[in-house]
């Protein structure tokens, strides 16, 4: 059975930081995507990040480029996303997922997804 469970989410002031992970199992690490979205209070889930674990190329998208950083350990089947300089608008629920399917756009059709980590950001 894929789980993949999220945590290090929590409350912060601007300007602060923040690790969250996401501890994968259940399926062959390496060989997947894994990617970061979030979902604000009334605002549709918007892609945040991703990685493929077997190469170790990222992505991110405009907004969060320079803040965040994605990275695997694939030792401990582990998916982090370091956010730093967090702002108030970067206030969401913040999931992983999980695709063993590769495309063009890293952050589209993931089939497995966590249950989110609360980040909020304080102004």
């Amino acid at each position: 059975e894929v789980q993949l469970v999220e945590s290090g989410g929590g409350l912060v002031q601007a300007g602060g930081s923040l690790r969250l992970s996401c501890a994968a199992s259940g399926f062959a690490f390496d060989d997947y995507r894994i990617g970061w979205f979030r979902q604000a209070p009334g605002k549709e889930r918007e892609g945040v990040s991703c990685i493929s674990s077997s190469d170790g190329s990222t992505y991110y998208v405009d907004s969060v480029k320079g803040r965040f950083t994605i990275s695997s350990d694939n030792a401990k089947n582990t998916v982090y996303l370091q956010m730093n300089s967090l702002q108030p608008e970067d206030t969401a629920v913040y999931y992983c997922a999980a695709d063993p399917n590769y495309y063009s756009d890293c952050l589209d059709r993931y089939d497995y997804w966590g249950q989110g980590t609360q980040v909020t950001v304080s102004s």
